[in-house]
């Protein structure tokens, strides 16, 4: 039974930062934040505006079959030029926001995506598949001038559920299909993905697969590699379709080939994705540590337990401070259960107390619910005014960068014995080298956001004065500096956010050779014109 995608939202989105036009702290908002970044600017740089930056005609039209599927509005062109991390915003707010794509293609099927591919391989135009836009390292923009012209594909035409199985819970997906409408459309079923990155409401299931998003869960399945049952995949060599299978054992799987293939070796079009029963109930509480090194015992243990937390965030005494979640120095353990068939109550007690043997103080108000509401609904103070700031926190990002300030985030995993000394040179070396470059202190925050048995994913929060007029190349040493100490402690240089273009340099470190070899090589035989999304994995 296929679904009715959701009616698209009368707001806006922003094409310069992130999520909704009219959700963007005002210039009153903005000066306000001055005092969390001492040395930024005395008033915020203004919103940009499309006009402003002199986009011109496109360098190549397409062929009149094609020409349905196309815009060229200046406007659409320039949201399309890149994605949503810092870099991008600020070059955005100083007029510099690099290649603009020449077109925008909105296919609403596979035969549109095949011909679009077959034009642009005569044509030597680049391709850059688009998903929701969300991305934070440079993986949906382009960089050089290698090809004539530049195309953004953007999928979201093709946002159907096209088939439900219900007896073996799993669905059959368009890949340009928005998180909301995705579970609106699998609502009526009793059934969720239950894959919840943080950019949702502006990401596409085409978009989590190619790059191997992770999900607000902290345990079990955090990845989308783990719900992925086949795919799609429209190459200039044709289409990789392959078995949908429980499981296979035979020779390397054909799906993990493109998960995480960030759009350079073909675009994804269909996905047949494990689901699970909506859950009906939900209990959080909220931990507070007067030490972090504690607090990450604790998580460890928590990890190594049977007990499953859906949420098990740990934020350090300045994200906690940032969040609102805690006002006197302590870390906050975030803990939260689910279950579709039975109570969590008694699974949220055992964490807790588990919680308090390493040192951690709980005064009550654990929260249990058999309705539907939202993790932390019923929890804690601090798990409410957690959730409300991990929404928020990008519009505040934003904010912040109009006042010139650098505020950003990056993300890792490492196992467990590496953890305390690599969160501990993180802040020590990336504070380091913002006060030597900027001569005022910077505020290097971290939280855990996904823990396993053998080790966890630490996400660092970054904020610090700007350089007026080079806040870009500001960031790009300070994430230099963070990726040698990443390399150092053999901590990958993604745990989910991909590796873009922002990334390459740590990728190709963190990568063995002969599977670098195997990759090109791959390449070369899927788009051997090379004019998928040129520039990312494989040079």
């Amino acid at each position: 039974m296929a679904g009715t995608p959701t009616r698209p939202s009368s707001r806006t989105r922003s094409w310069w930062g992130w999520g909704w036009a009219d959700a963007h702290p005002d210039d009153a908002e903005c000066t306000a934040m001055r005092t969390l970044v001492p040395g930024t600017l005395a008033r915020p740089l203004p919103v940009p505006r499309v006009r402003d930056l002199g986009i011109g005609a496109p360098a190549v039209e397409p062929p009149r079959s094609l020409a349905h599927l196309v815009a060229t509005d200046p406007g659409d062109r320039a949201a399309h030029a890149m994605g949503k991390a810092y870099r991008d915003v600020m070059r955005a707010l100083r007029g510099r926001p690099g290649r603009i794509p020449d077109l925008v293609a909105r296919p609403t099927d596979e035969r549109g995506v095949a011909d679009l591919l077959d034009w642009a391989g005569e044509r030597l135009v680049a391709v850059v598949p688009y998903g929701g836009g969300s991305s934070v390292t440079g993986g949906v923009e382009y960089r050089g001038d290698a090809h004539r012209a530049v195309v953004s594909l953007d999928l979201t035409a093709m946002g159907r559920v096209l088939e439900v199985d219900t007896e073996g819970r799993a669905a059959r997906i368009q890949a340009g299909t928005l998180g909301p409408s995705l579970e609106d459309q699998l609502r009526p079923h009793g059934l969720t993905l239950r894959h919840f990155p943080q950019s949702f409401e502006f990401s596409t299931l085409g978009g989590w697969v190619a790059t191997r998003a992770g999900g607000h869960y902290a345990t079990g399945r955090t990845h989308i590699d783990d719900f992925v049952q086949s795919l799609r995949v429209v190459t200039p060599a044709g289409t990789n379709s392959s078995w949908r299978l429980p499981a296979s054992g035979a020779g390397p799987s054909p799906d993990r080939l493109f998960l995480g293939s960030e759009g350079a070796l073909g675009v994804i079009t269909e996905a047949w994705v494990r689901l699970q029963e909506r859950p009906r109930h939900k209990a959080s509480a909220a931990v507070a540590f007067t030490g972090f090194h504690d607090a990450l015992r604790a998580v460890r243990a928590l990890a190594q337990s049977d007990l499953s937390p859906a949420n098990c965030r740990l934020l350090d005494a300045g994200e906690a401070a940032l969040a609102g979640a805690s006002r006197d120095g302590s870390a906050v353990l975030v803990l939260g259960f689910e279950s579709a068939d039975e109570p969590v109550d008694v699974r949220l007690e055992r964490a807790v107390d588990l919680a308090r043997s390493y040192g951690g103080r709980h005064g009550g108000g654990t929260g249990g619910t058999g309705g539907t509401g939202g993790e932390g609904a019923a929890g804690d103070g601090a798990v409410g005014a957690w959730r409300s700031a991990f929404l928020r926190m990008p519009y505040l990002r934003d904010g912040l960068a109009r006042m010139g300030a650098v505020a950003e985030t990056f993300e890792t995993a490492a196992t467990w014995d590496r953890i305390p000394g690599l969160i501990d040179a993180v802040r020590t070396e990336v504070g380091e080298a913002a006060l030597k470059a900027t001569g005022h202190p910077a505020t290097v925050n971290c939280r855990l956001t996904h823990v396993y048995p053998d080790g966890a994913a630490p996400y660092f929060t970054v904020l610090a004065a700007g350089r007026a007029g080079d806040e870009v190349a500001l960031w790009d040493d300070l994430k230099a500096v963070a990726g040698e100490v990443l390399h150092r402690h053999r901590a990958t240089i993604t745990h989910h956010h991909a590796v873009g273009r922002d990334h390459r340099p740590g990728y190709d470190r963190q990568r063995p050779e002969p599977f670098a070899l195997a990759l090109r090589a791959v390449k070369g035989a899927l788009d051997p014109r090379g004019i998928l999304n040129p520039g990312v994995l494989v040079g």
